[in-house]
Formats: structure tokens, C-alpha cells, sequence
């Protein structure tokens, strides 16, 4: 009896130790609320919407003490529409993120598998005071749209903080049969952290090339290249915020909730085709109205250097009062000029929107 009890007791101390080292999270965001778009070729349409602030998720994340500061680490995250209970891409379970990889405390971390692009996080981390979301999101006339968020067939080094300087570098492989260069991209990022200054550079590059198969020829498209700088400072009383972009070449500039990465029927009925040419330039603040509330606005210019010349500015106000730490209401406006034929859209994290100008008002909360 006393030596079942003696190995019972080792059994549970060692299943103890082994479960202590590694820690799987569940974790998620529900956000919820109501959407009115005007100003689109279909008319006005108001809504009960999901994801205006941040996009509706559920994930899966872990981690493994391997020993000597190094870890094993997975992250599994779906998106999923609140308004009716559908996943939010089509035949995609993990369609947010999926990776695996080893983290080093000293070494930095390495990792494979669906990824934000380090041109992503830098606007959305350091340059947009609306960090993505809400009515106000920089994706509404940034080149953030489709291949620029995320990458499959990703491979990502992210570098230790050394002394308040980071760095990262993504590869995504095309996979392209006997065209190695054919459809992959590349992006880095370099960004220093201290105290109130917050400054980061980021680049990415696509080339759209498809490589011949059995029964079409190769597609010579070309490459498009995206060069950003941005930055805030935290002055207490307000948070400034300013991002610039460069973007030259096909697919350098995908236009938010496209069909096609080169062109689309615009919500306001005509024809209008992504720049090949054009910058993006953002000013915006944040600032704290009671200890629970936060106003954001930001005004953003896009400049096509294209004969169009499709030029678009983006005027956008929002309001975020925390009810908890993991409850928020919110509610946000913001309104786009387009100029000489584009056909820019106000959509929020997670949609496009249908017209020049939209207001949201909903609720979030993470767990």
C-alpha cells in the first residue's frame, strides 16, 4: 500500500513539473456594433456589423520551456463574424495566424507559418493612433489590403529588445514550380522604443510573377516595393502620431476589399485601378479625456503620382471609453474626398465599407 501511494505521489509530482513547463492559452476578442455607411453607388446601409474596432477572433497559444532560455511556441487564431456566427474567410479554419517556432531569450524568435507582415505591424503598432480599427483605420487608403497583412509559406526572424531597439525579417516563399523568385515576398522592419518615442522603418517587397505550369505560360507582372517610416511621442496630455509611405511598381498599392489586387469596380459604380505610383502620409493624435476615456483622430493623404492623378483624402474622429480591462464602447466617424476617379472606401478592421463616409458604435471584449 505504502509503495502504490509512494508512486502515485512521484507519478502526480512529475506529471506536475511537465505540465508547469509548458502553458497553452485560450484567448479571443468579441466586438460587436452597429455600422452606417453613406455616400456609395448602392445607397446608404446601415448595419449590425462585426469587428469595426477589432477584428472578432478566437485563438490557441503556447508555449514549452525547452531548457537554457529556449522555448517552443504555436499560436492558432480564427476569425469569426459576431453579427451571424460565420467564420470569417471561406473554406480557412486558421486563416488570422498559424505558425510554430523557437523563442530565445537572448537569441530572438524564429517562426513558420501564417504571419503578419512587418509592414503591418509598423503602421498598425506604431504609426495609426486608430491602430486598425474602427471607422478612422489607416487600411482605408494605406497599402495594407490583401497580400500586405499577412503572408502564408512565411518564415519570420524577430530579434531580441536590445537596449530598445528591434528588428524583424520576413520571407515568404512563392512556391512556385521552377521559379523560385515567381510570387514570394520580402519584408523587414527596424524600430527603436524608448520612453515616450516610439520610431520604426519598415519595408516590403512582392513580386507578382507567375511561373509557367502545364498549361499556361509564365506571367511576367513585376515587382511592387513599399518603403514606411513612423512614429509617435507621448507627451502625457497627447499621443502625436505620423506615418509615411512610398510605394512604386505593380501591386504595390492594393486597394482595401478589392476583388482583384490591380483593379475593382469601386462601391461608387465606375472602374478604378490600384497606383503604380503614390504615397501616403498620416498625422493623428490620441488623447486621454478621463482616466477610462481616449479620443483618436488622425487625417491621412493619398497622393497618386500616376497621369490619373486618383488622389483621396481621409478625415476621421473616435471615441474609446474602457468599462473594464477587458470591456470597451466605442463609437467613430470618418470621411474620405476622393478625387479624379478614385474610388476609396471608409470600412472599418474588418470590412471595406460601400461608401465615402461611415460611423460606428459598438462594444468589445477580450478574454
Amino acid at each position: 500500500m505504502k509503495k502504490s501511494l509512494i508512486a502515485i505521489a512521484v507519478l502526480a509530482a512529475t506529471s506536475s513539473a511537465a505540465f508547469a513547463q509548458s502553458n497553452v492559452t485560450i484567448y479571443g476578442i468579441l466586438d460587436a456594433g452597429i455600422v452606417a455607411e453613406r455616400g456609395g453607388a448602392a445607397g446608404s446601409v446601415s448595419k449590425v456589423t462585426s469587428g469595426a474596432a477589432s477584428a472578432s477572433r478566437i485563438g490557441f497559444k503556447g508555449t514549452e520551456d525547452l531548457g537554457g532560455g529556449l522555448s517552443a511556441i504555436f499560436k492558432l487564431e480564427t476569425g469569426a463574424k459576431i453579427d451571424d456566427g460565420t467564420l470569417d474567410a471561406t473554406n480557412t479554419i486558421f486563416n488570422r495566424e498559424a505558425y510554430v517556432g523557437l523563442s530565445s531569450k537572448t537569441a530572438g524568435t524564429l517562426t513558420l507559418g501564417r504571419q503578419y507582415t512587418p509592414y503591418y505591424e509598423t503602421l498598425r503598432d506604431v504609426g495609426d493612433p486608430f491602430a486598425m480599427g474602427y471607422a478612422g483605420t489607416a487600411k482605408n487608403l494605406f497599402p495594407v489590403a490583401s497580400f500586405m497583412t499577412r503572408n502564408s509559406n512565411a518564415v519570420v526572424y524577430k530579434t531580441p529588445n536590445l537596449e530598445g531597439f528591434t528588428g524583424a525579417v520576413s520571407y515568404s516563399l512563392g512556391e512556385q514550380n521552377g521559379d523560385s523568385s515567381a510570387a514570394r515576398q520580402v519584408g523587414a522592419s527596424l524600430g527603436y522604443n524608448n520612453g515616450p518615442l516610439n520610431v520604426a522603418v519598415a519595408y516590403n517587397m512582392k513580386n507578382n510573377d507567375l511561373a509557367a505550369t502545364s498549361t499556361a505560360a509564365a506571367v511576367n507582372t513585376g515587382v511592387g516595393h513599399n518603403g514606411l517610416i513612423a512614429a509617435n511621442y507621448d507627451f502625457k496630455v497627447v499621443k502625436v502620431f505620423a506615418a509615411y509611405s512610398q510605394d512604386k511598381g505593380v501591386g504595390s498599392a492594393p486597394i482595401n476589399g478589392a476583388a482583384s489586387a490591380t483593379a475593382t469596380t469601386s462601391a461608387f459604380g465606375y472602374a478604378f485601378a490600384q497606383s503604380k505610383d503614390s504615397t501616403d502620409a498620416l498625422i493623428g493624435l490620441t488623447a486621454p479625456v478621463s482616466a477610462s476615456g481616449t479620443v483618436m483622430a488622425s487625417y491621412i493623404r493619398k497622393n497618386d503620382k500616376e497621369v490619373a492623378n486618383r488622389d483621396a483624402d481621409q478625415w476621421a474622429i473616435g471615441y474609446n471609453y474602457a468599462l473594464s480591462k477587458r470591456t470597451s464602447t466605442y463609437v467613430a466617424y470618418a470621411k474620405i474626398k476622393n478625387k479624379n476617379g478614385a474610388g476609396y472606401t471608409v470600412g472599418n478592421n474588418t470590412e471595406a465599407g460601400s461608401g465615402d463616409k461611415a460611423f460606428n458604435l459598438g462594444l468589445r471584449h477580450s478574454f
